[in-house]
């Protein structure tokens, strides 16, 4: 409780001292000679004294970067899908081969297999 008295303290003093006064004094000279002095004072809160243009502004900016580093990063993906589906082509044309490779060097060694065992039964019937 005592901190929500101190917050609400703090933001009270907070919105007093961004408060802006301003006394105007003019004088007038009235016809008979006399001199009337009038004061005025002009007081703005922080929603007076901000200048909404240049907020405005600046959020466009924002925008237009937050949008032109979304362009980036979309063709930076773009670009790696392309890459990887080329690397993914690469990897399959390469296990194709590799596979044709050990086909071959299966039958080369079935091959082999066959032959020795035929010279085993050769020299088993002498």
């Amino acid at each position: 409780m005592k901190k929500q008295i101190v917050t609400a303290l703090m933001v009270a003093g907070l919105v007093v001292s961004c408060t802006k006064s301003t006394t105007k004094t003019e004088q007038v000279e009235n016809p008979d000679g006399s001199i009337t002095t009038t004061s005025t004072t002009v007081t703005q809160s922080p929603a007076d004294i901000v200048d909404t243009t240049k907020i405005n502004k600046a959020k466009e900016d924002v925008k237009a970067k937050v949008d032109a580093t979304g362009d980036k990063i979309d063709n930076a993906a773009h670009k790696a899908k392309a890459d990887l589906n080329e690397a993914g082509k690469d990897i399959k044309a390469g296990a194709k081969e590799l596979g044709q490779d050990v086909k071959d060097a299966a039958a080369k060694g079935a091959g082999k297999v066959e032959e020795g065992a035929k010279k085993i039964k050769r020299r088993s019937e002498k």
